[in-house]
Order: C-alpha cells, then structure tokens, then sequence
C-alpha cells in the first residue's frame, strides 16, 4: 500500500528538526528532566530519613546510592565505545549524549549524598574528588561545545587551514622579493619572520592567543613607519611594512583558530584521564568498602 504525500512530508520535517536538535534539548529535554527527577527523590528521600547520625556511605541508604552512582558512571564511561556505533532512533548517538550529559550532573547529587557530606584525607574521598573534577571538565566541554564551533567558522571566512596557512605563504613569498633592497638590519628582521615556525610558542601560546616572540611583530617595530626619515629605499621600506601588516593579519587568524580549537579540544585531555582515574579509584574504594564490611 503507497505511504500518504502529507505522512511521509510530515516523517521527513520531524527527521530534518532531530538532525539540527542539539544534544542538549533531545526529545524536549527527556533526560534533562529523568535526572532531574532522579536526583529530586533521592535528596528527598535522604531528608526524610529520621535517623542520627544522618545517613553516610555506610548505611543502607548510602550503598542504595552508591549502587546508583558506580552504575551510573561505569554506564557513562561507555559513551567512546557508543560513538563507535552509529544508528538512528531512541539511542542514537544524540540521545546517548544528551543521557550522559544530564545524567552525568545528576551524579554531583548522588555522589555527594552518598558521602553524607562526611569529607576526609582516605580514597573514599578521592573518589568523590576525582568524581566532581569530570563533572566540571564536562561541563566546561559543554560550554565550548554550544558556543565555539560558530567561532571557528566565522574566523574561517570560508577558507579550510590549508588555504590559511597557503594564504600566509604567498605574503611570504612577496616578502622574501621585497626585502632585498633594504639595508642589514631591516633585512635581518624580515628573514627572522619569513623564518620562525607558523605553529611556534608551545600549548601555553595556543591556549592565551600570546605569541610575546613574535618575529613578526618584531619586524613590524623595526620598521619606523614615517618613511621620510629614511634616506633609500623608500619604496621598498613601505612595500615591505604594508606586506608584514597582511602577514600579522593573516598569522592572527591562524592563531585565532588554533587557540579556539585548542580550547574546543583541552577538556578532553582532563575529561578522559580523570575518567579513567575515577574508574581506578571507584574499584579501590568499593574493593575497601566489602574489605571492611566483611
């Protein structure tokens, strides 16, 4: 039987919205509002309990929610392994994010219930730490992840990194010619840009967008910009100074979308370690909790 005009159009705008859903408000925020809900009962649940001290890790409160919290992180840490699967539908890979995201923060309420707000120097502790440590580092990629991409691709100007950094040659190229004709010193300046390294001032330049050794920049100082103090070469002193104006600019959006992508990348290099640490320290933490209980 042939399918409805008007049923498949309808399937075909649901599909196109879902493709530009973000993560954050998949199926009108469904896990947003799971883990919400998840968290409200269980802090209601640890207020009404009339019992003193008040419930810890080590009462049966504390391992119901320590139960929920190991389950709930060992099932998030599997979000790298989901990525690997791609498929459509109610856990398509939206979905799966959008479950880790919220559920993910769902755990600063169960991790620090389960602890009983009792904080020392022991691995329980460490646990709770490195816990609250992922919490943050995901929340700060959650926030790059919404704001930096339309950065990046307004910095592009329709160009890739190829065309970039291609862009920059050609002004190098036009440099190398009109530096001849300058005097030693200036020359030197110009050679000392031509030659330092585009991807030159290591993680902490990337991170800030700081280049303080900036041959460039330096070039550009060297030479004065009031040209009728320079008896020779006037023309070329001017050629070469307006040339290393288009190099500052260009080499500025290049470290422009270097340092927002490293900012769009950083987090993973806390966000998985951390991860992998908090796995180390749960089994440590639980292996000591059945060590004692036994």
């Amino acid at each position: 039987m042939a399918s409805r005009p008007d049923t498949d159009a309808a399937f075909h705008d649901r599909r196109r919205e879902s493709e530009h859903e973000s993560f954050l408000v998949h199926s009108r925020m469904r896990w947003a509002k799971i883990a919400g809900g998840l968290s409200l009962v269980l802090l209601i649940g640890y207020l009404l309990i009339d019992q003193h001290p008040r419930p810890n890790g080590g009462s049966w409160y504390g391992y119901t929610l320590g139960t929920i919290g190991l389950g709930l992180i060992v099932w998030l840490s599997l979000l790298g392994v989901r990525k690997r699967r791609m498929s459509e539908g109610d856990w398509s890979l939206k979905a799966w994010t959008s479950a880790h995201v919220y559920l993910g923060l769902s755990l600063a309420v169960i991790g620090t219930l389960h602890t009983g707000f009792q904080l020392g120097w022991n691995v329980h502790t460490l646990a709770w730490a490195l816990m609250m440590l992922v919490i943050v580092s995901g929340i700060y990629g959650i926030a790059v992840y919404a704001t930096l991409p339309a950065r990046l691709s307004a910095n592009r100007k329709e160009m890739t990194r190829t065309q970039m950094i291609e862009a920059l040659a050609a002004i190098d190229r036009q440099l190398e010619q009109a530096a001849q004709p300058l005097g030693r010193q200036q020359a030197d300046l110009v050679l000392a840009a031509l030659a330092q390294d585009t991807f030159s001032g290591g993680v902490w330049a990337r991170l800030t967008g700081r280049y303080p050794r900036c041959a460039t920049a330096r070039a550009l100082a060297g030479l004065p910009d009031d040209f009728r103090t320079m008896a020779d070469n006037k023309g070329a002193e001017e050629r070469v100074r307006v040339l290393l104006g288009k190099r500052s600019a260009q080499l500025a959006q290049i470290r422009r979308q270097l340092r927002l992508k490293a900012l769009l990348d950083v987090w993973l290099f806390v966000h998985i370690p951390v991860t992998i640490a908090l796995l180390a320290a749960l089994a440590a933490h639980v292996i000591s909790v059945f060590y004692y209980w036994g």
